[in-house]
């Protein structure tokens, strides 16, 4: 019987392209003033190289202006990106399905992987009421993000449930998947239409048990499997 739900963070309960734009938004107005520019147009530089390429997005839009700087600058505007105070929110379907599942009483959790700095705010914002566990896998240590097994295994231990009870819903088949289809956690993938992992390919022990369109799909999944295992 499946007694809890944990998701992933991010593209899972909330979209990871929406906290991109906030932190752009808030580097933006630091470039502005030493750029001297307007702080629409720098941020309109960032989403466009953003979206040719998420590598070195800082060092191209400075030497798209021509900008001289030190290493040093590039980690201040990271600095100031991760720990920036997110505009962001959970998805519609995410509450639905959040609040439907506590009314079932099944034990919710997160396991996310990203900077514990970052990762905090985000979980912070979008209210860490609504879960019984929260898993950041940094704070843990670097050598601990998915698809290390100790996440799962420390989710299940506070959550106070069996593997074979859980469910693991994330997005990104790189590494959200592997480790808990061998430890027997039955595992959703969410196809988001927005999610920056979505075009990934990899093999079939990479991929999850299930696949949803919406969360509010894991409410009837669930269903579906307690009554299978007691047919």
């Amino acid at each position: 019987m499946i007694k809890g739900v944990v998701f992933d963070l991010d593209d899972t309960l909330i979209l990871e392209y929406d906290y991109i734009v906030s932190g752009f938004k808030v580097v933006a107005n630091r470039l502005s003033k030493d750029l001297k520019k307007e702080e629409s147009e720098v941020f309109d530089k960032l989403i466009e190289l953003f979206e040719e390429s998420s590598k070195l997005v800082y060092n191209r839009l400075l030497d798209e202006y021509n900008f001289k700087y030190e290493n040093e600058y590039i980690e201040e505007l990271i600095y100031i990106y991760r720990n920036h105070y997110p505009s962001i929110e959970l998805c519609d379907e995410a509450i639905y399905t959040i609040n439907m599942l506590k009314k079932e009483g099944i034990k919710l959790g997160v396991i996310s992987d990203g900077y514990k700095e970052a990762q905090r705010k985000k979980i912070e914002k979008i209210n860490n009421k609504y879960f019984d566990s929260i898993i950041i896998t940094d704070e843990l240590g670097k050598e601990f993000w998915k698809p290390h097994e100790k996440p799962y295994i420390l989710s299940a231990d506070e959550l106070d449930i069996k593997f074979e009870e859980m469910i693991y819903v994330g997005d990104n088949i790189s590494k959200d998947f592997i480790k808990a289809n061998e430890l027997g956690i039955t595992t959703v993938g969410i196809k988001h239409e927005k999610g920056i992992y979505k075009e990934l390919k990899f093999s079939n022990e990479y991929l999850p048990k299930y696949w949803v369109q919406s969360l509010k799909e894991i409410i009837s999944l669930i269903d579906d499997i307690n009554n299978r295992r007691y047919l």
